[in-house]
């Protein structure tokens, strides 16, 4: 007989069994929001007082990371973007090489950019954002 009040003390877990399911439910668009943030990050790096590239491509209307990595030793470098009127959208922080950091740069309307070196003006590219 104490069998028998040991059945229905089992089903009693079985309930707290079944919300438990419906946490990892809830778990899974995390993982989606955490690949749509991977998908906006940029890289550029500079070496030899220039960019690796001249051009990069962002999502218009979303925050994105810029990866920046100075290869240049003893060198300070940074990004900057600007819009066409030469305004100022984002100014990173300056770092001697070599050295990298992650710029958090907030969200761009759809358009063209250019990005400098505020240290070495001649060090330019373009940013579209679409």
């Amino acid at each position: 007989m104490p069998g028998t009040d040991m059945g229905p003390s089992a089903g009693a877990p079985v309930s707290p069994a079944a919300p438990a399911a419906s946490g990892p439910v809830a778990a899974e668009p995390s993982p989606a929001s955490s690949s749509a943030a991977a998908a906006a990050q940029l890289h550029i790096s500079a070496q030899n007082i220039a960019f690796d590239t001249n051009h990069l491509e962002a999502p218009a209307g979303k925050a994105f990371v810029l990866e920046f990595d100075n290869n240049d030793p003893g060198i300070p470098h940074n990004v900057e973007i600007k819009d066409a009127t030469g305004a100022s959208m984002f100014k990173g922080q300056i770092i001697t090489g070599p050295a990298k950091t992650s710029y958090q740069v907030p969200a761009l309307a759809a358009g063209s950019y250019t990005f400098v070196c505020d240290v070495h003006p001649n060090m330019t590219g373009t940013l579209k954002a679409s």
